[in-house]
C-alpha cells in the first residue's frame, strides 16, 4: 500500500494551481465541484494532489477538519475494499468523518489528521 492522493485545502485555488503547475510541473487531471467544495486535480505522473477551496460557511466535518485553518488537507490510500477497511476502522474504534455512503472515506487518523481510502484507480495519474 502507497499514499496515493494528497489534499491540500486552500484559499486561493488559482494561485496555488498556478504555483504546482509553474514551479513543480503538475498538470492538470480533473477539477469541479464536489459536496462542499471545488478541487483542481493534478499530477506529477506519480500522486495525485488535490486543491480544495471549500465553500464559504460549510459546516461539514471535512470542511472544519484543519479548525478553519488552510495546509495539508488529508492523505489518501487505495484499497481492495473500501467496506472492508470500514470494518477495520470500526473495529479499531476510529471516527469515520465522511457521510455514510460518501466515496472516498475519510476517517480520523490516531495522534491527529485525517486520511482516506478509496477503491484502486480512483485516484487516476496518468
Amino acid at each position: 500500500m502507497k499514499i496515493a492522493h494528497l489534499a491540500i485545502k486552500v484559499d486561493d485555488l488559482e494561485a496555488a494551481g498556478e504555483f504546482y503547475e509553474k514551479v513543480f510541473g503538475f498538470r492538470d487531471v480533473r477539477q469541479g465541484q464536489n459536496r462542499d467544495h471545488y478541487s483542481r486535480h493534478m499530477t506529477d505522473g506519480n500522486i495525485d494532489i488535490a486543491l480544495l477551496k471549500y465553500d464559504a460557511g460549510s459546516q461539514t466535518k471535512e470542511a472544519l477538519a484543519l479548525g478553519g485553518k488552510t495546509g495539508i488537507h488529508h492523505f489518501g490510500f487505495e484499497v481492495d475494499s473500501v467496506d472492508d477497511f470500514a470494518k477495520e476502522l470500526t473495529s479499531r474504534g476510529l471516527e469515520v468523518i465522511s457521510n455514510p455512503g460518501v466515496i472516498p472515506l475519510k476517517f480520523k487518523v490516531p495522534g491527529g489528521g485525517v486520511a482516506e481510502v478509496a477503491p484502486r484507480k480512483h485516484f487516476k495519474i496518468d
